[in-house]
């Protein structure tokens, strides 16, 4: 797996609504699962799969997700920009194109909890795809297809058909929103200013040229407050080094964030 050419930009700027009150004074991203806070999780596992270019995108109560970034184990990979508006997907990947430059582009919603296999994904994007897709696209099977972005497959199980949050969609095939995006789609959605939102934007113009790689582990939207909760239960890698070492996780696991989620 060839890794040094693969840049990821990590979008954990959300408000996180849903999660109301709990993110009314803690930021969604940093929401516990078990006793690690989703980004470290999301972190931890670009640490593993090697990739070592990374870019965080910040807006809600940006100081504390700040504070979590700057600690020593992330000083020497890790970057993150802050955006005093919302620019979208594609708006957050266009804004951020000489960071990226000519690399493939890891491209991961982080508000997702997700045990995904990064490095098989990564293989099955550069030597498995079919050739004439500049895009791949994670997949997963929903338990709420009318949430999600819900996709049809061809018989190379390239997209042929993307329903957006739709009323009646036609399966539970689910756009997971982790993305491989090569050079060619990053230059196609420079050359498309206006389209900010890579779902409703992007995708359309891509249909026909989007490999998926399905993810057959957990994947969760823990946008809502019992999604979060059943997530706790989830199993979970223990990052011992993380738990004993660390000032910063020393007081997070006193923050009252774990009882919060605990009682809600």
């Amino acid at each position: 797996m060839t890794v040094e050419k693969i840049t990821t930009l990590l979008l954990a700027a959300g408000k996180g609504s849903r999660l109301q009150p709990l993110t009314n004074h803690w930021p969604k991203c940093l929401m516990p699962i078990g006793k690690i806070a989703l980004l470290e999780h999301w972190l931890m596992a670009l640490r593993d799969a090697k990739l070592n270019k990374v870019l965080v995108n910040l807006h809600y109560l940006s100081p504390v997700v700040e504070e979590f970034l700057t600690r020593d184990r992330f000083k020497s990979w890790i970057d993150y920009v802050y955006e005093k508006e919302l620019l979208g997907t594609a708006g957050t990947i266009q804004e951020n194109r000489k960071f990226i430059g000519d690399n493939t582009l890891l491209l991961i919603h982080a508000d997702n909890w997700s045990q995904c296999n990064l490095e098989e994904f990564i293989y099955f994007h550069q030597n498995l795809r079919p050739k004439n897709c500049p895009i791949t696209m994670m997949t997963f099977k929903t338990e709420s297809p009318k949430s999600c972005g819900i996709v049809e497959l061809d018989e190379a199980n390239v997209v042929r058909n993307f329903y957006e949050k739709s009323s009646n969609p036609p399966g539970n095939l689910a756009n997971a929103a982790i993305y491989l995006i090569d050079k060619e789609a990053l230059e196609w959605i420079d050359s498309h200013p206006n389209h900010k939102d890579f779902s409703t934007e992007v995708i359309p113009n891509f249909i026909g040229r989007i490999a998926t790689w399905h993810n057959i582990n957990v994947h969760r939207d823990i946008g809502s407050i019992n999604n979060l909760k059943i997530a706790q239960k989830d199993n979970q890698r223990n990052y011992k080094e993380i738990i004993e070492n660390d000032k910063w996780q020393t007081e997070y696991l006193k923050n009252p964030i774990h009882e919060l989620v605990k009682s809600s």
